[in-house]
């Protein structure tokens, strides 16, 4: 047989991968600048880049633990859509659902919680976006309603830290009640003087945004995050225009007065202290009404003349 027709083992070339003796999960790339930064480094850190603040996105319960102060407790957690429509399209929404609380151990994509934050007594509820793109169901809605029904008995604030899609499609009309409904609760709280801060983190998109993530006596946002109805890509093809830089971004809305602060996750505790201390010496001196004023006060006041 000629030399040129016998079969050649391949050369083992240097350039060969060699297993990694990194574990995984040690490490993370920072999005905004390609930054390596060390995993518990960044959990330190609240989760946002020390090089470029580059905020990740992180969990209900991470958000909680940020705010309070030690110990917190969690209301209704047992809380769980029973899929009310029988709704299916690729998959069932039941298998969704079996999904979504296997992967986060949460039965839905918010968490009530109460306890101190800088030793103020407060209710917050925190969505998690891992759950079904943190979407607004009939369960959310009634969580964030029994959140602010208590806080109004006990006459403490309420913080909503908003992290969603907007409505949940698989629950159709039923979802979209709950806008109104979370709002008509909100509007209790307004007239018994009782402070609400919304916190809007990225994204905060959908109904949410379109209710109660616009209601608050305070409107908070984490910078760079995305905020708004519809998509900047599906209004860009409806309006057939190319939108300006940095639409819908925290800073471009606090520059058009849709919000009221843009705030450092890491300031962002320190912040809402000082917010309520200021609130609750305004209103100290002013007596709360009574269930009866509050149930029989208009929901819209006529504007002076």
């Amino acid at each position: 047989m000629a030399w040129f027709k016998k079969a050649r083992k391949p050369i083992a070339t240097s350039t060969a991968e060699k297993p990694s003796r990194v574990p995984e999960g040690l490490w993370v790339k920072c999005p905004g600048c390609a930054q390596v930064i060390y995993n518990k480094d960044l959990e330190k850190n609240l989760s946002v880049c020390p090089k470029c603040a580059h905020h990740f996105r992180i969990g209900a319960a991470e958000r909680l633990r940020a705010l309070f102060d030690d110990e917190w407790t969690e209301h209704f957690p047992n809380l769980s859509s029973n899929n009310p429509l029988r709704f299916a399209d690729t998959k069932q929404y039941s298998a969704r659902l079996k999904q979504a609380i296997a992967t986060t151990g949460l039965k839905d994509a918010i968490i009530v919680g109460t306890g101190r934050l800088d030793g103020i007594p407060v209710v917050i509820a925190a969505m998690e976006y891992a759950f079904i793109g943190g979407s607004m169901g009939v369960v959310m809605g009634e969580k964030i309603t029994r959140a602010v029904e208590m806080a109004l008995d006990a006459r403490q604030p309420v913080l909503i830290v908003s992290c969603s899609g907007g409505a949940r499609m698989m629950e159709g009309a039923l979802s979209l009640m709950q806008m109104a409904k979370v709002s008509a609760a909100l509007a209790r709280l307004d007239r018994a003087r009782v402070p609400y801060i919304s916190i809007l983190t990225d994204p905060t998109t959908g109904g949410v945004t379109a209710s109660f993530a616009m209601l608050g006596d305070l409107n908070i946002a984490e910078p760079r995050a995305l905020i708004g109805f519809a998509g900047p890509r599906v209004i860009e093809q409806t309006i057939r225009q190319k939108l300006p830089e940095g639409f819908q971004r925290s800073e471009f809305l606090v520059e058009h007065g849709m919000l009221d602060l843009v705030v450092d996750r890491r300031d962002m505790k320190a912040t809402i202290a000082r917010v309520l201390r200021f609130m609750r010496a305004e209103t100290a001196h002013v007596a709360p009404p009574t269930r009866v004023e509050v149930a029989a006060a208009p929901a819209l006041q006529e504007p002076s003349r």
